[in-house]
């Protein structure tokens, strides 16, 4: 054999194996990567009505004890809220450095524990500006200002290899008929893609991101353009009687069964599957009251998990523990809703056609 012909055979080879690990690889991920359950850590968002809000007083991101709590019940993944006005204190300006480094440090803390974080901007398709409420399209607020921030949060966070996704605006209801959700969600893509193209993004729907209203309101998001391919749709379900979360009634009185939660979120299931998509359950949580909620919320989860869809329950962190949907520990016990979120802890991703 003449050597010329031996190197030849030699590279064939070390190419074709090369290429057959990276196709196994690539189905592995496709087929059985899992998908993590986890947590809503409350706080970063909270405002304060009447003064400006101090840190460590009004608001705060949660820490190590937080992220410690949750990991040793196998929750790994954290959504954390935090408020646009916050981290981006002036329209078109820098981010503030103190703040946009609290939620860095949050991401580091929980990157050092092996937990993945969404970074969720919790501000419903709004911002205060001069003390009043501005929605997305008015005179006061563009879509170029909201994707303004995100191109500098994705600048500023693409390092990170714990970002489960970017949560780019939670909750958006009542828009103007002029500026649409899926206008403001696709500009937020193109300027994020422009510094990030590996992150994925996680795309709330309209009408406070409903489930079961999903085919109603946010159908027109199957038509995004990603030019990563990578984005996640993010619904969110609640078991009350108005599907707000408040829970102010009894069970009964709420007129609530066993599959209510399973129900509500048909639509966004089926709507995922009939376009080949990805979907997550962003917010999800029952009172403490009464154990037929736990019976709801296991039927529920079960029946997300079996479609592999994952999940993040609301809520908990370090200032939300006094809250109906808490699942921090009280007086040293769990609260009663962690016995059934420890049986979720994963699902497996399901692969497209």
């Amino acid at each position: 054999m003449k050597i010329s012909d031996y190197f030849k055979r030699k590279t064939i080879r070390f190419t074709l194996s090369l290429f057959l690990v990276a196709l196994f690889c690539n189905m592995g991920y496709a087929q059985q990567k899992d998908l993590p359950f986890g947590i809503n850590l409350a706080g970063a968002e909270f405002a304060h009505k009447n003064t400006q809000a101090v840190y460590g007083q009004h608001y705060v991101y949660p820490g190590p004890k937080d992220l410690d709590y949750f990991k040793s019940k196998g929750l790994t993944l954290m959504r954390v809220p935090f408020l646009w006005e916050r981290i981006q204190p002036v329209l078109g300006g820098e981010l503030d450095p103190e703040e946009f480094g609290r939620l860095k440090k949050f991401i580091t803390q929980a990157k050092e524990r092996n937990l993945l974080v969404i970074p969720d901007m919790h501000n419903y398709c709004r911002r205060n500006i001069n003390g009043k409420s501005e929605i997305i399209g008015s005179s006061e607020l563009s879509i170029a200002d909201v994707a303004d921030v995100w191109k500098k949060l994705a600048a500023g966070l693409k390092s990170f290899d714990n970002i489960w996704g970017y949560g780019i605006m939670n909750e958006p209801h009542d828009l103007l008929e002029s500026t649409p959700w899926i206008n403001i969600a696709q500009e937020i893509i193109t300027e994020i893609r422009k510094e990030d193209v590996k992150t994925p993004i996680l795309v709330g729907g309209d009408s406070w991101s409903s489930a079961e209203r999903w085919t109603i309101f946010s159908d027109n998001l199957k038509y995004l353009k990603d030019p990563s391919e990578n984005l996640i749709f993010e619904a969110h379900v609640y078991f009350d009687n108005n599907a707000s979360g408040i829970y102010k009634k009894s069970y009964e009185e709420e007129g609530a069964s066993a599959t209510t939660g399973i129900s509500r979120t048909i639509p966004f299931v089926n709507w995922l599957k009939q376009n080949n998509l990805r979907g997550f359950i962003g917010e999800y949580g029952v009172p403490d009251n009464d154990p037929k909620w736990l019976i709801t919320l296991d039927k529920f989860l079960a029946y997300i998990q079996s479609n592999g869809i994952n999940g993040t329950y609301w809520a908990a962190g370090p200032i939300w523990g006094k809250y109906f949907l808490s699942v921090e520990p009280n007086m040293g016990e769990d609260r009663p809703q962690m016995k059934v979120l420890q049986k979720y802890k994963s699902t497996k991703k399901v692969s497209k056609k």
